[in-house]
């Protein structure tokens, strides 16, 4: 189930970075490149931080066809985007547990202490869209908007408790994908967000 999912995950994620792209004026190199960074990105980073090598999507070739392809085809169904806003989202914030358990299995699977594991998940989870917002020259969205980086460590800490209380691999999965699909949606039907930092050095003087 995991890997269907992700296989969905990375696909949308490619989509909706080219959508960053074409809101830039991008060409179509542009926004080959930018689905790519996005969708594979954070297990890009996620791999040369723990020393994870070589880098997943490089014995996986079909990684690299799928989000290209992925972009390219929002390309030209763009006129049609917005109608499948709704989709978008949960394919997002189902994509987002994804990434953040696969995140952390890596990090478990070479040795690493709970707290780098966590990282590793959300690493995984959410440095795609910085590296696409960064890209396209506009603040992260991941550190402005409705939790998402904090979704992402909600389902590390559940998905790592769950686990270390012997409860079976299958059933952590469901639970975490249950709180972090629940967490998401509910912070964007009610704008849910930590609290912002407004800065200007008038108020201070």
């Amino acid at each position: 189930m995991l890997t269907s999912i992700y296989l969905i995950a990375i696909t949308a994620e490619a989509m909706s970075g080219a959508l960053a792209a074409g809101r830039r004026n991008m060409d179509l190199f542009g926004v080959a490149v930018i689905a790519f960074v996005t969708a594979l990105g954070g297990g890009s980073v996620r791999d040369v931080l723990l020393g994870n090598f070589p880098v997943t999507w490089t014995q996986n070739p079909h990684y690299i066809y799928l989000t290209v392809s992925g972009g390219l085809l929002a390309v030209a169904l763009a006129r049609f985007m917005h109608r499948l806003r709704d989709l978008f989202l949960v394919l997002d914030a189902l994509g987002l547990v994804a990434f953040t358990i696969i995140g952390c299995n890596v990090a478990m699977q070479l040795g690493y202490d709970v707290p780098i594991v966590i990282i590793s998940g959300i690493t995984t989870g959410i440095v795609g869209g910085i590296l696409r917002d960064v890209l396209c020259n506009r603040t992260p969205l991941v550190f402005r908007q409705e939790l998402y980086a904090t979704v992402s460590l909600l389902v590390a800490m559940c998905y790592l408790y769950l686990l270390n209380y012997q409860v079976s691999a299958d059933t952590a999965l469901l639970a975490s994908f249950s709180l972090g699909l629940l967490s998401r949606m509910s912070a964007i039907r009610w704008g849910l967000c930590l609290p912002l930092f407004r800065y200007s050095p008038a108020r201070w003087d």
